[in-house]
This record gives C-alpha cells, structure tokens and sequence, in this order.
C-alpha cells in the first residue's frame, strides 16, 4: 500500500460550493454531502485537517456596488464566510466528527479566535479545523488567506476545490476548448494570470514551497490518491 506523501492538508473549500446550482444562496444539502465525504476521508487517511471556506455564494466584496465603500464590503465578505464555516462545522459535527472553527477577528459567541499554537495543538488532537473571515483585514481575498495559514500551520499541500476538473487557460464553462494544464510552475500561472487563485496567493506559495493540488468537488473522495502522490486536477509546485 502506498504511503501518505502529505500529512498535514489545507482544504480550500469555494463559497459556491454551497450554494444553489447558479452558485449563490445556501444549500444545506451541498453542506452535508461535503461533510460526508471530509469525514470519510479524515477517516481513512488520519491526516491533520485544516479546512479555509469562501463566502462567495452569500456576498463577495469585489462584487459590492460602485458607491459602497470598498473596505466595508470586504468585511461582509469576511462575515460570509463565517456563515458558512458555521454550516459546515454543524454538518461535520453532526455526523460524527470533532471540529474547531476559528475566525481571523473575533466573534466569540460562535467561534474560536485564530490563535496559530492553538490551532496546532487542535490539528495534533485529531480536531478538524475550520477557518474563516479570511486574513481579518480587507483587500485580501481567501485564496491568499488559505495559502498564509497552510504556511503557519506548517502544511505540508493546499487542495482547492473547484467546480472544474484543474487549472485552465480560460473558464472550461465559457470555452469549452480552454487548454488544461496538469502541472504548472508558480511563475506560470502567475504569468498566465490564471483566475484559479490570485497572485498574491501564487507568490506566497512560491516564497514558501507550498505545493497546491486543484481539483473537482465531485473527485473528493480521491483525496486519499492525491495525499498518495497521484496527480487528480492540476499541480502547481
């Protein structure tokens, strides 16, 4: 049997992941199938989890009205994913499995403040950890808060979950001849100004080694064969 390659992940979880079939609003049921297969998965692997959510499907601070204040929007987006995380460590718990939500700036009636040692110490006890509200400062977008805690926490992977099979060249959705890249370097996809993740995420993970891994929700359950070495989507090393 294989081995593990990677024992601590970062899951990166889209906000539209959770939401209706245009993406927007919630679906609880996205929720608890998501659940079930981060469950099964913890399971199987017994790696250390460390799951970043979006807001996307409730509010996205780039998408505010011209006339909003930009640094005010991003702190709805901020509380968004808050929502979201709440959802999904319901979810997670209810079917059997322990969690931590921790949030970038504090809203200690439901969560966790995100204190690094602390959320080591939940990791080394088995513990789920959900993480939310971003960096807790505007004009950072999730993807560059996902990538500054797998760095924190000492990841040894960030897996962001996409609708889409990997990284292509255009959106497949729109294109349906969009190039797919298997692998790609930092400096590629940040070149190629690839809207998988932004670039201040790209140069953080460049800065820093962490490899990224990106796939399709519905392959969750082939984690196991990613943490075994196997490219499933897009690696960007």
């Amino acid at each position: 049997m294989d081995k593990i390659k990677y024992k601590r992940v970062l899951l990166k979880l889209t906000g539209e992941l959770f939401g209706e079939k245009d993406g927007k609003g919630i679906n609880f049921s996205s929720f608890e199938s998501i659940a079930k297969q981060i469950i099964s998965i913890h399971k199987k692997t017994s790696i250390e989890l460390v799951i970043v959510v979006g807001g996307g499907n409730i509010f996205r601070g780039r998408e505010r009205a011209q006339n909003v204040d930009e640094v005010a929007a991003d702190y709805m987006g901020m509380l968004a994913t808050i929502i979201n995380g709440m959802a999904l460590q319901e979810a997670v718990e209810r079917l059997g499995a322990p969690t931590r939500m921790m949030t970038a700036f504090e809203v200690r009636f439901v969560a966790e403040p995100y204190i690094r040692r602390r959320a080591i110490r939940h990791l080394e006890k088995g513990r789920i950890i959900i993480l939310t509200a971003g960096v807790g400062s505007p004009f950072f977008t999730t993807d560059s808060g996902a990538a500054l805690r797998a760095i924190e926490l000492k990841c040894d992977l960030i897996l962001k979950a996409t609708n889409v099979d990997g990284v292509y060249s255009e959106d497949p959705q729109k294109n349906p001849k969009a190039t797919f890249y298997k692998k790609l370097s930092y400096d590629e996809a940040i070149k190629k100004e690839l809207k998988v993740m932004d670039t201040t995420a790209f140069s953080l993970c460049k800065n820093h080694n962490m490899p990224i891994v990106v796939f399709n929700i519905n392959k969750l359950n082939s984690i196991d064969k990613i943490l075994k070495g196997k490219t499933i989507g897009t690696l960007v090393s």
